[in-house]
């Protein structure tokens, strides 16, 4: 068979799929929005742009951080434990330019549409500067990420000051002086409240739920290298041994007037952060309860407080979303994702997905694996499992993590489970640190169907 293949998105997860077929010898190419690779950790302030924060940090340390081939030592040794963003984007451009692949990539086109032809074909149709156009490639690689989307809240009644989602939320100056309600209690959420609360008259943040905030340091290391000790524990004992190691080190939430955490260690995505508590307890921050209903600039709580607000910002999330495809062909935007190592589709064998999968820890280390085994496939070297289907329903049926029933929770994995999975379908020498030079002309492969 003919083999070309096409890669949506050239963020972490693409770059590294792109790099892994060209290892293989196999033609590719790259389609992203954007006019350089990184995906949202390119800062911007354009919203069309779902970039990072001026201030973000990564919330796993360097070490789990970083692609095998390519490592953050390979990249400048003296980066941060936990790198900035300005660091990240360093970290991908150098890592694109030392794989030399800026040229397989298309830059500022968007993919518009893609056509199942069979096993052995699609259509794919872009847009560059107001032309589309389209061609043909033997698989499809989808990396367009899922935190572009947005999620928002619905509550009674109308807030009638500013109301806006976190994907539109990129520095703390525009809320100087003002009163900032900030929804929500994951990263994003607890980010923006500290941030806010530097410049803001008032910044408050709403729960429906308890969570887990876990500091990025124990013991003078980071959190998730203590977390990679003990992998080899299994997940219900570490999950209990470290729930009870959180409440030495931190406390529980009513210590800082935050609702209770009710969910096991897990059934939630614990939110990495070092600053909330502080900025709590130091009167920056206002813990409140879930919103009632919305009156004019006045929020209703539900233990009926009472407070008038200039801005709310709706830390929600995001939909899991694929707009080039047909509904009726792929949509995952609400209920179970059935796909083999969160890659393999049960019936397309020529469509893969790299990096949709939410760890408890970093993407890219996995993403970087399953660009591996998906090239090795698409080179004749590695043939899948017969049993795929079933395996594609064990995902939904057996995941890592009992999660709450949440359309956040359908994608998630324990990291170092998931990196032992992918690792039994690799070579022990499956580490390749040398730049491979390939042509875009399609190539033959040996089938393996």
């Amino acid at each position: 068979m003919f083999k070309k293949v096409a890669v949506i998105g050239a963020g972490p997860s693409g770059i590294t799929a792109l790099k892994n077929l060209l290892d293989q010898g196999i033609p590719a190419v790259g389609f992203d929005r954007n006019s350089e690779v990184g995906g949202n950790w390119v800062y911007s302030e354009n919203e069309s742009h779902s970039s990072v924060f001026e201030t973000t940090h990564i919330i796993s340390s360097k070490t789990l951080s970083q692609y095998s081939d390519f490592t953050f030592d390979d990249f400048d040794p003296t980066v941060s434990d936990y790198p900035s963003h300005d660091e990240l984007r360093g970290y991908f451009q150098a890592y694109a330019n030392h794989f030399g692949l800026i040229k397989h990539i298309r830059f500022n086109t968007m993919v518009i549409h893609c056509e199942w032809l069979g096993q052995e074909k699609w259509e794919i149709t872009t847009e560059t500067d107001g032309i589309k156009k389209a061609e043909e490639f033997s698989d499809l690689v989808v990396c367009n990420g899922h935190h572009w989307n947005p999620r928002w809240p619905n509550y009674p009644g109308e807030f009638t000051g500013e109301f806006l989602h976190s994907h539109s939320f990129k520095k703390a100056e525009p809320f100087k002086d003002k009163r900032v309600l900030v929804i929500g209690g994951g990263n994003s959420a607890c980010d923006v409240a500290v941030e806010t609360s530097r410049v803001s008259k008032m910044t408050a943040i709403s729960w429906r739920r308890g969570y887990r905030i876990i500091p990025k340091f124990f013991f003078g290391q980071p959190s998730d290298k203590i977390g990679e000790r003990s992998a080899w524990i299994p997940l219900k004992i570490r999950s209990f041994f470290f729930d009870i190691l959180l409440k030495i080190m931190v406390g529980d939430n009513h210590l800082y007037g935050l609702r209770k955490v009710e969910n096991k260690f897990g059934e939630t995505h614990p939110t990495i952060n070092d600053e909330l508590l502080y900025k709590i307890r130091h009167g920056k921050v206002k813990p409140r309860p879930d919103i009632k209903r919305l009156e004019g600039k006045k929020v209703i709580f539900e233990d009926g407080t009472e407070e008038e607000y200039d801005t709310i910002i709706a830390c929600t999330g995001y939909y899991l979303s694929h707009p080039f495809f047909d509904k009726k062909l792929i949509d995952y935007s609400s209920g179970p994702v059935p796909l083999y190592l969160k890659m393999f589709h049960p019936e397309f064998r020529n469509l893969y997905f790299v990096g949709m999968f939410q760890p408890l820890g970093c993407i890219w280390p996995g993403a970087e694996l399953q660009a591996k085994i998906m090239a090795r496939e698409i080179a004749g070297k590695w043939v899948r499992p017969s049993n795929i289907k079933d395996l594609c329903e064990k995902e939904v049926s057996q995941p890592h993590y009992k999660q709450i029933d949440t359309p956040r929770h359908t994608i998630t994995v324990d990291f170092h489970v998931f990196k032992k999975q992918l690792l039994k379908y690799l070579p022990k020498d499956y580490v390749s640190k040398e730049k491979i030079e390939t042509g875009q002309q399609p190539i033959a492969v040996p089938s393996n169907s």
